[in-house]
């Protein structure tokens, strides 16, 4: 028989606040001493993680699974969805590619394939774990996808879980979202859902309580939360639509101006979160050439589909300021992963991984030529950077599917157990990895930004707080501040009473 209580957790829509909850739930629960574990059926994201053993799932269940303290696996998240180009998506099935798929034929011929991998995952974890947090995805009330669905109310009754609906009140109309999403349950799945968490509010809870008394009324559903919302919380994003809010513009008064480049396919942006941190750097997202500006440090993050990102920017003239940048400003440029390759004299495509288009010229930056393959290589990775005069112990992971050639006058970043990764110019002005998490060590963060610091004239700041006790208190920060505006034990004992009834 299964131990583990479930709970889950579902949005009105994209982005209403699913994943934070259930992240703050899982340190809630760990904290209380129970063995915790997230889930997630179906996750489309192109930021990852990957696992002690290799594999790659989305890295909100990874967050989520740090949160918990306990170490993550392909069973909380066994299918991730990656868009690769327009209507087609890497499947990835228990960490590895399965094959790429356009959404119609996903639909019709995975789908029970899918539901018998999902179970599976979903057995062991029950087995496994005392407590058990959920994660939807999108929205149930999607009429047009539900009879098909593989993440919302079909995997709450594989589980036999109660839901939590979570409406974003910062977008407007969470009443109106809420009621909405009710009502076009079918009448089974609604009596799942033992309660509601409205997300992100700011303001005066007085002027809402007249809204949430007239919502309990009329639908007798509870509200069993207002949850403020949370400035500055640096746990990671699950997808894009985070990006969204980032800023474009410099910040005068920060000493230090970030910019990434948030071309389409962009993934894994997360490893620019510890710049966020850092109380003297600003970091914005560019899409255009008008916005890129004249930055103290450029990076190109990674991308699911690195030769139509490389277009991109060539089309639309960032690739071209990019080289002016480098010919004529003191900047630093930084690529990792996609954002390597692109870096690089060219990028080949013989077996049509990504485009029907067999190669590109790169950006000419450094002297490297990539090779995209139909493997993907997804490790956990550990060397010695050398990089302004020192050697930095690093850790990180790669995911990528390309293998990059040194050429003439080539000069490694990493050492890596017997092998050499990455590049860097002479003049450390442009440095290139697959090296995931790179800027997460400390030591290296500090070395770089206080070299950008020196080149400006300022002075540099050494002590610069570990990243990794920044998200652990991140983590604390969260569960107290969702203790604080959500019933925690009225949750609890409805999960124990769900049990216990006919649905």
């Amino acid at each position: 028989m299964a131990k583990a209580l479930p709970i889950m957790f579902q949005g009105t829509h994209s982005d209403a606040g699913k994943s934070i909850i259930a992240t703050a739930f899982c340190r809630i629960f760990a904290k209380n001493g129970w063995k915790t574990a997230p889930f997630k059926s179906q996750n489309m994201s192109l930021n990852s993680y990957v696992t002690v053993d290799g594999k790659e799932i989305g890295r909100a269940q990874g967050i989520q699974a740090e949160a918990a303290g306990v170490v993550a696996t392909t069973d909380m998240n066994p299918i991730l969805i990656k868009p690769s180009r327009e209507h087609e998506s890497q499947i990835v099935v228990h960490g590895k590619p399965y094959k790429n798929m356009q959404a119609f034929a996903y639909r019709g011929e995975f789908f029970e394939k899918g539901l018998a991998i999902i179970r599976e995952s979903l057995d062991v974890l029950m087995n496994e774990y005392d407590r058990l947090v959920i994660e939807g995805a999108g929205s149930p009330a999607e009429i047009n996808l539900n009879d098909r669905e593989l993440v919302n109310m079909r995997v709450a009754r594989m589980a036999n879980a109660p839901v939590v609906l979570i409406g974003d009140i910062e977008r407007g109309g969470v009443f109106a979202s809420l009621v909405g999403t009710l009502q076009l349950l079918d009448k089974e799945d609604r009596k799942r859902i033992i309660g509601v968490i409205i997300n992100k509010f700011r303001g005066d809870l007085a002027l809402l309580k007249p809204g949430l008394d007239w919502f309990e009324q009329y639908t007798g559903v509870p509200v069993l939360g207002v949850v403020p919302y949370l400035e500055d919380l640096h746990i990671d994003a699950e997808d894009s639509v985070s990006l969204e809010q980032m800023s474009t513009a410099v910040n005068p008064d920060k000493d230090i101006d970030i910019a990434v480049i948030r071309y389409p396919k962009i993934a894994n942006f997360t490893d620019v979160d510890p710049f966020l941190t850092e109380p003297d750097c600003h970091v914005r997202f560019v899409a255009t050439a008008a916005q890129l500006g004249q930055p103290d440090l450029l990076i190109l993050p990674g991308s699911k589909n690195t030769i139509e990102d490389l277009l991109y920017m060539k089309k639309n003239g960032i690739a071209e300021q990019i080289a002016q940048l480098n010919k004529h400003h003191r900047v630093t440029i930084v690529g990792i992963c996609g954002g390597y390759q692109m870096l690089g004299a060219r990028i080949r495509d013989p077996f049509g991984v990504e485009t029907p288009l067999r190669e590109i010229s790169g950006l000419n930056l450094l002297p490297i030529e990539t090779t995209l393959e139909r493997e993907k290589t997804t490790i956990l990775s550990e060397g010695i950077v050398t990089f302004s005069g020192e050697r930095f112990a690093v850790k990180g992971y790669e995911i990528h599917m390309g293998r990059s050639e040194p050429l003439a006058g080539h000069i490694s970043l990493i050492e890596m157990h017997g092998r050499k990764e990455g590049g860097k110019s002479e003049d450390e002005r442009v440095i290139g990895t697959y090296f995931h998490d790179l800027f997460h060590n400390d030591a290296f963060r500090e070395a770089l930004l206080n070299k950008i610091r020196r080149e400006k004239g300022l002075a540099p700041i050494y002590g610069r707080q570990s990243f990794r006790t920044i998200r652990e208190q991140a983590f604390d920060r969260l569960a107290d501040h969702v203790k604080r505006h959500v019933c925690i034990e009225e949750i609890e004992e409805k999960m124990y009473m769900f049990q216990r009834r006919d649905v």
